[in-house]
């Protein structure tokens, strides 16, 4: 199976103490974000969990604890933007980030490594020459690293509208030029572009649209295919197998404007003052009227065919 850690939360940059806690004592106790009182109980083990994938603005914390995920294969998809302190309040400066992703890519190799520069948005600063100049910098320093570069445009969600009220939707013939412009650029340093539930718009231009963290995503970084059961997408624009998230909402402390899954900063800190990096769960603990749920893990590596990937 698939273990996700990033799509609610960022926890390698403020929980990585508490993810390796739960590798070592081989559980981890996860509340449904609708449900509270349900649990899922998941198993961390090598012989169930085939991979665990990670959505990070900052994987720095955990390159001192790679040895705990060695026997695991893994994917790390790290955002890497242009945006500024007003923006991305508690992101490293890109160079630290870009960095950090070189690092990681040396010891895992470019197959289970993948940027992402989402959400784009346009306003005063960031204009559309600024995103062209400042994503041909990341791809040149990222070249050899990586052969996966994953773009979206802002998605103006009732979140993101309350909490970043002067951010506007990318009109259609920028997100055409821009993406058709993105898209040679990254091709021009080994990388191939996959639109984030953004349509077909961009396939004429050479992007990939079937999907930014797919089975065939997981299968390279594995390097061989996997019998995974199939599942409905999240979103009728998402064709991702996004795995079993391990996080929680309204965790993360980045503090970025854009972000849709916390709902405010108070919200953030409160949930924040309850974790313990000892405890089964992200936030908080065992609770009297808590329902246990055991997941129902296996490996779906089905070793038929080892997958060779340039």
């Amino acid at each position: 199976m698939i273990i996700q850690t990033g799509m609610r939360t960022d926890i390698p940059a403020f929980y990585s103490e508490w993810l390796c806690n739960r590798i070592k004592e081989g559980y981890v106790m996860v509340r449904n974000p609708y449900q509270p009182q349900q649990v899922t109980r998941y198993i961390f083990s090598p012989s169930v969990v085939d991979l665990i994938a990670f959505c990070s603005k900052n994987p720095a914390p955990m390159l001192s604890h790679m040895d705990l995920l060695k026997t695991y294969g893994m994917y790390w998809f790290v955002t890497i933007t242009p945006y500024g302190k007003e923006i991305e309040p508690l992101v490293p400066d890109v160079e630290a980030v870009i960095d950090t992703f070189r690092q990681l890519a040396e010891i895992t190799g470019p197959d289970s490594m993948g940027w992402r520069y989402d959400p784009i948005f346009l306003n005063e600063t960031y204009t559309p020459e600024v995103h062209i100049q400042k994503f041909t910098q990341i791809a040149q320093a990222l070249e050899g690293y990586t052969h996966t570069c994953v773009i979206s445009f802002i998605d103006l969600y009732q979140k993101v509208r309350r909490n970043f009220p002067e951010a506007q939707a990318v009109p259609k013939e920028k997100r055409l030029s821009l993406g058709k412009t993105m898209i040679q650029i990254a091709a021009a340093h080994g990388m191939k572009v996959y639109p984030c539930g953004e349509g077909t718009e961009l396939a004429c231009y050479g992007a990939d649209c079937n999907g930014c963290m797919t089975q065939e995503t997981y299968e390279k970084a594995l390097h061989t295919t996997l019998d995974i059961p199939k599942k409905q997408p999240l979103r009728k624009e998402c064709a991702c197998f996004m795995g079993n998230d391990i996080g929680a909402y309204n965790t993360c402390l980045h503090g970025c404007k854009y972000c849709y899954a916390n709902y405010d900063t108070k919200t953030v800190r409160q949930n924040y003052a309850l974790h313990d990096p000892k405890s089964p769960f992200l936030i908080g603990n065992l609770k009297a009227d808590d329902k246990i749920h055991q997941a129902d893990q296996k490996s779906w590596i089905d070793g038929q065919l080892v997958l060779k990937f340039d």
